[in-house]
């Protein structure tokens, strides 16, 4: 099969325009008509439904995407490897992780990665979703869970507790609740328990549900809950690593904290010589183990 002709295809069914792909591939819209209908020749199938809104893909043009997709993140596997110097770090490395931890944790300290390596290009994707990272979806990820997909490099980084934190301006004004039961004069914030980062603190969540907080304020990842304690509207349910950079935070209830829950690196194993990946790797240990000793130091340990 012409590579060429599957590339073009490739690019028109994720644009789902000849006018689109064309644009991207710097070809003339005739010019990917007629590549595409000499796909749709030599395979004598038909792959787009052809529509004035654009063009949708028929069955067989499924089955085609999916394999020049597959085709095409292992060449994009390839040409990293390729690409990465045993002299030098540079090029762009894709690394996901939670909303929560890439804004709190990962984003305020990546000035000093940059410093390090000025060439490296990083491309941080916060999704709550579990990219696939033997598809190449990312390089690198950083979740709240041990990975449960095949042929990755996997590192325990670190232990998180879900704990209980209010502002010293909300505490002036409301007090200390000194046991769960006076949790009934306070306003409780905390994830939504749909969100699919809220199993670590659900517990304790439904906990305090149970002694009938005064008001509840819900939102859909930890950045929105730290804002609102910050803003001292109320008692939240916040990972213990935000403290560090927010002194202004006050542990309340610590007899209520959860479990700890692993932070775990990874990465495929194809990818096990990476400059790029080692260099951040070594990075988020060193990170983690300043984390560590400054924590101790301010007695949150």
């Amino acid at each position: 099969m012409d590579w060429d002709k599957l590339r073009i295809f490739h690019a028109v069914a994720d644009a789902g325009s000849l006018t689109h792909a064309g644009d991207k591939l710097n070809l003339s819209q005739s010019a990917v008509s007629r590549q595409i209908r000499a796909l749709e020749d030599s395979l004598n199938a038909t792959l787009f439904h052809r529509h004035a809104r654009g063009l949708i893909l028929t069955e067989q043009g499924e089955l085609l995407f999916d394999a020049a997709s597959s085709m095409s993140k292992r060449l994009e596997s390839a040409s990293a490897r390729i690409r990465d110097s045993e002299e030098g770090v540079f090029g762009q490395l894709r690394v996901t992780t939670t909303t929560g931890f890439g804004t709190l944790w990962l984003a305020p300290r990546l000035t000093k990665l940059y410093e390090q390596y000025p060439n490296l290009n990083i491309d941080l994707m916060l999704k709550e979703r579990v990219l696939d990272l033997p598809m190449r979806e990312a390089d690198v990820a950083i979740r709240m869970k041990e990975p449960s997909q095949a042929d990755l490099i996997r590192k325990r980084l670190m232990s998180v507790q879900m704990r209980l934190y209010a502002s010293r301006g909300y505490i002036a004004k409301h007090g200390t609740p000194n046991e769960i039961g006076e949790i009934t004069e306070h306003r409780v914030i905390c994830q939504s328990l749909q969100s699919a980062q809220a199993g670590s603190a659900a517990v304790v969540v439904q906990k305090l549900l149970a002694h009938k907080p005064a008001t509840m304020l819900t939102v859909n990842n930890y950045f929105g809950v730290l804002q609102a304690v910050l803003h001292d509207l109320g008692i939240g349910v916040l990972p213990d690593y935000v403290t560090e950079d927010f002194p202004d935070l006050i542990q309340i209830l610590p007899e209520e904290d959860t479990n700890p829950v692993p932070v775990y690196l990874a990465y495929p194993e194809e990818l096990r010589q990476s400059q790029r990946i080692a260099a951040f790797r070594d990075f988020v240990q060193n990170e983690i183990i300043a984390h560590r000793r400054h924590m101790k130091e301010l007695g949150k340990l």
